[in-house]
Formats: C-alpha cells, structure tokens, sequence
C-alpha cells in the first residue's frame, strides 16, 4: 500500500512551488490579510485540486485529449484570468488607504468564505491544472502497484502540497511587521499584472497552440519532453 508514498511527498512538494496565479494571491493574502485568511483561499484552492482529480479519476483518457485539442477551453479560462487581474488591479489602485488601515488595525473582519471561494475560482478556471491531475495519476499508476495504491499517492501528494502551503503562509505571515502600506500596495498591483500575465498566456496558447509548442520546442532542454 505504500509503494511510491516517498515520490508521492516529493512530488508534492515540488508542486506546491509551482508557479502560477494560486501561488502569487496565496502569499499576498498571507501578508495581506493573515495566516487564517489564506488557509481559507488556499482550501478553496485545494477544493478545486479534488474535483479536478475526482473528474480524472473517474474519466477516461478523453478528457485529457480534449483539454489538449480543445483551444476554447484555454480561451476561457485565460480571458477569466485577464478580467480577474484587471478588475483586481483597478480595485487596488483605489484601496490604498483601505490597505493602509487594514496595515495598522488590531482586528479586521476577514471575509473568509469569499477567500475561500477566490481560492476556488482562480484555480478552476486554470483547465491546464485538470491536464496536470491526469498526468499524475498516470504516475500514480505507474509507481504503485498495491490495492488504493492510487488512492494513497493521490492522498500523499495533497497533503504534503497542503502542508508545504502552510509553511509558505507562516514565512510570508512574519514578514508583515517589516512591510508598508505602500509596498503591500505595491505587491498588490503585481500579483494583479502577473494573473493578468498568466491569462494572456493560456490564451495565447489557445489562440496560436502550434506557436506556442514550437516556441517551447526551443527552449534548451526541453526536447526530451517532446
């Protein structure tokens, strides 16, 4: 039952540094808002994981086929993520005093199940996410042979990832009492253009996929992933 755990642990590991709009908000709300507001928006993310892994799990090979052929899925959820950017970027430019005053409050209400559900959307909408749980269970059937092997990598896999958010939000937690208004105003702003960023990308990859595949193609390294 526990062949491939250790890859499992690690795997998970490596997937909580993934780069992406998740990864960026996750920090910004730890420093934003505080450890119990981003363990919210990071369960509302998690919350996706699950259902993206329960649609693998119990799908066929299709899905993963239409994910890849189907651009209109990434021109959604890029166009998503650009509009979730923009609109954030607006808001925060029109919030410095807000950020100000949450900075120095003792107590500030915290809309924890709207963090949750931020959490949720930024990363449902991300469909390169459902490619990615389909690419790990094949792992998971590939590294274990036990009966619920694939259950327990999979299970692994979300815990350690879970676990090592938690050790991000308590790092990025204790470098509030160092920051400014100014400078969370600031990450702020970036966290926005860089969902912004992130969306332009997927729906470049939707818009031009034989671009994009070419252009990776040619990056050093990466011909033995072809």
């Amino acid at each position: 039952m526990f062949d491939g755990l250790l890859y499992a642990a690690f795997y998970g590991f490596l997937l909580a540094f993934a780069v992406g709009p998740v990864f960026f908000t996750l920090i910004e709300t730890s420093i934003t808002k505080g450890f119990k507001a981003a363990v919210f928006f990071d369960l509302g993310a998690m919350f996706a994981d699950i259902i993206f892994i329960l649609i693998a799990f119990f799908s066929t090979s299709k899905i993963l086929e239409k994910v890849k052929d189907d651009p209109g899925l990434l021109i959604f959820g890029g166009a998503v993520l650009i509009a979730y950017g923009i609109i954030s970027y607006i808001r925060t430019a029109k919030s410095f005093i807000k950020i100000a005053r949450e900075h120095y409050a003792v107590n500030v209400k915290k809309n924890l199940i709207g963090l949750f559900l931020k959490g949720f959307l930024l990363n449902f909408v991300n469909f390169g996410v459902l490619a990615g749980w389909i690419g790990t269970i094949i792992m998971a059937n590939a590294l274990t042979s036990s009966d619920n092997g694939v259950f327990w990598f999979l299970t692994t896999v979300l815990a350690t990832f879970f676990a090592t958010d938690l050790l991000k939000i308590m790092l990025a937690k204790k470098l509030k009492s160092k920051m400014t208004p100014r400078f969370i105003f600031k990450t702020k702003k970036w966290v926005s253009i860089l969902i912004i960023c992130f969306g332009i990308l997927m729906l470049l990859q939707g818009i031009f996929p034989d671009e994009i595949q070419k252009g990776i193609e040619k990056i050093p390294g990466t011909e033995q992933l072809q």
